[in-house]
C-alpha cells in the first residue's frame, strides 16, 4: 500500500470482533408465498443459518424457477453437496433481513473464471478484489464507495473462524484469502451495513461469511496456463462412523508477466470431519497453508513514460514476501422444542514476512526506502449463541442472545532494509489484545406483513502493549462501546418485500496507536493516541422483487457516516489523522434464470463519498511546496476521498447442463476514482471480460478452458498518487544536493502510481471424478 497519508479513504481501520446482546426473531419465508392466497403466520426463523427441518426454507438469493434434478448450472459433477447445502453444524438459516441481504451458492462461485482465490468475493454485488502486490498478499478490497485496503471495514470469516487480523503488522483488518480453496466453498452469505447485532468488528461496511462443503466425490484435477501458472487439486471425501471425512490439497505455482517472475510456490491443504446437519450437528477442521513469493508492486506512470520501465517492470525486484497459515476449528448446533442454540471455537497459527518499496528513493536517496513487516500471531476464540422461540402477546417472537470472545498474542516488527537486508529498526512490539462481547435481538411479526426488530450490541476490548525499542509507546488500553440497531420488513405484497434498516456499528483501531506518544522514527515528535474503538453510523431503504417468474431482483438505497479520528500507520510506524465522512449510494443487483441451463446476473452500485469539514493541515502542506509544483500539484486540499469509486458494475452469462458444453462470460468494471483530495489526479476506468469454455461427460470427466482479459485491455489493477523520488528525476538532484526544502524532499513527486492488469492468459483444466 502507498504510504498512508495517501490513504484517508480508508477510514476506520477495523480491528476485531467482540459482540454484544442479540433479540433476534425473523417471520417466515416472505418471497414463499404468493399474492392472492389464504396467509397464515408463518413459522418464525432466524438469520444466520438453515432452517430447521419442520419449519419453511428461505429463499436464496439466486432460487429462481425450481431446477430440475437432472439439469442445471454446474461447475463440477463430483460434488455430492446440493448446491444450497447449509454447512454442517452452521445453524438456522432465516429470510433476509435487508435487501442487500443474499446468499450465493458455491456452484455458481466456481462456475465463473478468476484468476486468484479471493476474486471469488466478486460474487458479492458491488464488490470489486484487486491485487496491487504479489500472489502471497492479502487483495485489497472495495465496496460502496471505500477503498477497504486489504480488509477494513468488510468482515470475512472461513467455517466461522475469523479471517481478518487485529493489530496487524501489514494493516488494519488485514485478511488473506490466498489459502482458501474455491472448491470447497458451500456457500457465501453476505450482510452489508452496521444493522445486525450478531455482526461486530470490521463489519461496517459489509461482512461475507464462508461455508465449506462437508463431502465430496473424487476429483483430481489439474491446470495450467499461461505465465507460468499451474495447478493441481485433489478433494475426496469417505464416510467415517456417522460422518463424512472431507480431505483436499492443492499444489501451484505461478510466474506471472512480470519482468521480475512473482516464482509464487504454494502448498495448501484441508481435512474436515462432519457429522449431522446444518442445525444438528458438528464439524471439526483442520487447515494448513505455506507461501512463499516475490511481488512487483505498484511502479510510477513516469518511469514507464519515459522507458525506464517496462510496464510490467519493478523499481525494486527484492520486493516479496512468504507467509503460513495453521488452523484448527470446531462447530456444533442443536434445536429443541424452544428454539436452537450454536457455539464454535478456534485457535489459528500464522506468519507473515512481508517486503515492500512504494517510495523508491524518498526517504534514502542512497538504499531506498524497503522495508519489512513481520507479524507472527497466535490467535484464539469461541462464540455461542441460544435462539429462542416464544410469543408476545399472542404474536410469533423469536429472541437471540449470543457472546463472542477472542484473544490475539502478536509479535510485530518494523524495520528498514535493501533488498531484504536488514537496515535499521523502525519498531518492534508484543501485544496481547482480547476482546468479548454480548448481543441480542428480538424480532416481532406483528401481522403477515410487518415484522421488526431491534438489536443491541456491546463490544468491551483491552490491549496490552510492549514497545520494545521505545517504552514510551508501551502501556494499556481498553475501551466499550454500545451499539443499537434496527431493521423493519414489509410484505411480502405481491412476490415484493420491502426493507428498512438503521443502526451503529464499530470498528478497532491498531492498539499500538492506541498506546503510541512519540513517533518511532523521531521520538522528539509527540503523538497523539488514537482510540482503540470507534463508532460508525448507517442506514439503508430497499426493496426485493421476484414479481417476474424466474427474476430476483433488490435495490438497495444507504448512507454511512464515519467519524474523525486518528489512525496506526503499519508501513511508517505512527499515527495519522484522517477527517469525518459520508458516503451515500445505491445498489441494483439482478438475477435471472429463465431456463435451468440459463443463469445471468447484472449488479450496478454507485456512490458518493465525500469527507466533511475542512482540512487546515493540508492546506500548510500545500503551501510549503510552494514553488515546486511537481510536488505541489494533487496536495492542494479538498473533499474528494481517494480510492473511492463512484460506480462499480459487473454482468455475467452461465450456460450449461451437467453434462454436455458448458461456458461462462463475465464483465467486471471500476469506474474513474479520485486519486487525491483535490482531484488533480483521477484513475482511468477499468473494464475487463473473463470467459470459459469446457466440455463435461458422465462419467465425471470435465476439460475446461479459462480466457482472462479476454480483449486484452491494458488496465491497472489498482492506482494510487502520491509523491515518490527517482534517481532520474529532476527533483532527486536538488534534494540529494541540499537545494531543494525538506518539505518538497519528503514530499517528492506526485505521480500516477500503478500495478496493470494481466494480459490475455489462457488456463486449461484437466479434471476426473473417481
Amino acid at each position: 500500500m502507498p504510504p498512508r497519508r495517501f490513504e484517508p479513504g480508508r477510514c476506520c481501520g477495523a480491528l476485531t470482533a467482540f459482540s454484544a446482546l442479540v433479540l433476534l426473531a425473523d417471520g417466515g419465508d416472505a418471497f414463499a408465498q404468493n399474492a392472492g392466497t389464504s396467509r397464515e403466520l408463518p413459522p418464525v426463523q432466524v438469520s444466520g443459518g438453515e432452517t430447521r427441518p419442520h419449519k419453511k426454507p428461505a429463499v436464496a438469493r439466486r432460487a429462481g424457477k425450481p431446477v430440475r434434478s437432472n439439469g442445471g448450472i454446474v461447475v463440477d459433477p463430483t460434488a455430492t453437496q446440493a448446491p444450497n447445502a447449509r454447512s454442517v453444524a452452521s445453524g438456522v438459516k432465516g429470510p433476509p433481513g435487508m435487501a442487500s441481504e443474499i446468499t450465493v451458492s458455491g456452484e455458481e462461485i466456481n462456475a465463473r473464471p478468476f484468476a486468484r482465490p479471493g476474486e471469488a468475493l466478486e460474487a458479492v454485488p458491488g464488490l470489486i478484489v484487486t491485487q496491487h502486490s504479489g500472489e502471497g498478499k492479502a487483495n485489497q478490497y472495495f465496496l460502496r464507495g471505500y477503498n477497504l485496503d486489504h480488509g477494513t471495514d468488510l468482515a470475512i470469516t472461513v467455517d466461522g473462524v475469523p479471517v481478518n487480523m487485529r493489530t496487524h503488522a501489514h494493516g488494519q483488518g488485514y485478511a488473506d484469502l490466498n489459502w482458501l480453496i474455491p472448491e470447497s466453498i458451500a456457500a457465501i452469505d453476505v450482510r452489508k451495513g452496521p444493522y445486525f447485532a450478531d455482526e461486530g468488528d470490521f463489519a461496517s461496511v459489509g461482512s461475507v461469511h464462508i461455508g465449506l462443503i462437508d463431502r465430496t466425490k473424487g476429483l483430481a484435477q489439474v491446470t495450467a496456463g499461461s505465465f507460468g501458472y499451474r495447478r493441481l487439486l485433489g478433494m475426496d471425501s469417505a464416510k467415517v462412523g456417522d460422518g463424512s471425512l472431507l480431505v483436499a490439497g492443492e499444489l501451484g505455482t505461478y510466474n506471472g508477466p512480470w519482468d521480475n517472475p512473482d516464482n509464487v510456490r504454494k502448498l495448501n491443504g484441508l481435512v474436515r470431519y462432519s457429522q449431522g446437519t446444518a442445525t444438528e450437528g458438528v464439524s471439526v477442521t483442520g487447515m494448513a497453508y505455506a507461501n512463499k513469493w516475490n511481488s512487483t508492486d505498484q511502479v510510477p506512470q513516469r518511469a514507464i513514460a519515459t522507458g525506464l520501465l517496462d510496464r510490467f517492470g519493478s523499481e525494486d525486484p527484492s520486493d516479496g514476501g512468504n507467509t503460513n497459515r495453521f488452523a484448527l476449528s470446531a462447530r456444533v448446533a442443536q434445536s429443541d422444542d424452544v428454539g436452537s442454540w450454536k457455539a464454535n471455537a478456534y485457535v489459528v497459527k500464522s506468519q507473515l514476512d512481508l517486503f515492500n518499496n512504494f517510495t523508491y528513493l524518498l526517504s534514502n536517496p542512497v538504499l531506498g526506502d524497503q522495508f519489512h513487516q513481520h507479524d507472527d500471531r497466535l490467535m484464539a476464540g469461541a462464540n455461542i449463541s441460544r435462539t429462542l422461540d416464544g410469543s408476545f402477546a399472542g404474536l410469533p417472537m423469536q429472541t437471540a442472545i449470543g457472546l463472542q470472545s477472542r484473544y490475539d498474542s502478536i509479535d510485530l516488527a518494523l524495520t528498514n532494509n535493501f533488498q531484504r537486508g536488514f537496515v535499521s529498526n523502525v519498531r518492534s512490539d508484543k501485544v496481547g489484545e482480547g476482546s468479548v462481547g454480548l448481543f441480542a435481538e428480538n424480532t416481532v411479526r406483528w401481522t403477515d406483513w410487518l415484522r421488526t426488530t431491534i438489536g443491541l450490541r456491546g463490544d468491551y476490548y483491552a490491549a496490552d502493549v510492549t514497545s520494545l525499542f521505545n517504552v514510551n509507546n508501551s502501556g494499556r488500553a481498553n475501551s466499550a462501546l454500545g451499539s443499537p440497531k434496527f431493521r423493519m420488513a414489509l410484505g411480502p405484497f405481491n412476490q415484493t418485500e420491502f426493507f428498512l434498516g438503521a443502526g451503529y456499528g464499530m470498528h478497532s483501531n491498531d492498539a499500538r496507536g492506541a498506546t503510541t506518544t512519540e513517533d518511532p522514527s523521531d521520538p522528539a515528535t509527540r503523538l497523539t493516541p488514537s482510540p482503540l474503538l470507534v463508532h460508525t453510523r448507517g442506514a439503508e431503504i430497499g426493496v426485493r422483487s421476484k414479481i417476474v417468474p424466474g427474476l430476483d431482483t433488490s435495490l438497495s438505497i444507504f448512507i454511512l457516516d464515519q467519524d474523525s479520528e486518528i489512525l496506526f500507520s503499519g508501513d511508517a510506524g505512527d499515527t495519522s489523522a484522517t477527517r469525518a465522512s459520508r458516503r451515500y449510494g445505491f445498489e441494483w443487483t439482478n438475477h435471472y434464470r429463465p431456463r435451468s441451463w440459463i443463469d445471468i446476473d447484472a449488479d450496478v452500485a454507485m456512490t458518493h463519498a465525500r469527507f466533511r469539514g475542512t482540512d487546515s493541515e493540508q492546506a500548510e502542506v500545500y503551501a510549503s511546496l510552494a514553488g515546486y509544483p511537481e510536488a505541489q500539484f494533487g496536495n492542494a486540499p479538498g473533499n474528494y476521498i481517494p480510492n473511492a469509486p463512484a460506480m462499480v458494475a459487473s454482468a455475467g452469462i452461465t450456460l450449461g447442463e451437467k453434462t454436455g458444453w458448458f461456458g461462462s462470460l463475465r464483465w467486471r468494471y471500476l469506474a474513474s476514482s479520485p486519486l487525491t483530495e483535490d482531484n488533480a489526479f483521477r484513475s482511468a476506468a477499468t473494464s475487463i471480460f473473463n470467459g470459459r469454455l469446457g466440455y463435461r461427460i458422465d462419467n465425471g470427466w470435465r476439460l475446461q478452458l479459462d480466457v482472462l482479459n479476454l480483449f486484452n485491455t491494458q488496465a491497472n489493477q489498482i492506482t494510487y498518487a502520491y509523491g515518490s523520488l527517482l534517481k532520474a528525476d529532476t527533483l532527486y538532484n536538488l534534494c540529494t544536493g541540499g537545494v531543494a526544502p525538506a518539505a518538497v524532499c519528503q514530499n517528492g513527486v506526485m505521480d500516477y502510481v500503478l500495478h496493470p492488469v494481466e494480459p490475455l492468459t489462457f488456463r486449461l483444466t484437466v479434471a476426473g471424478a473417481f
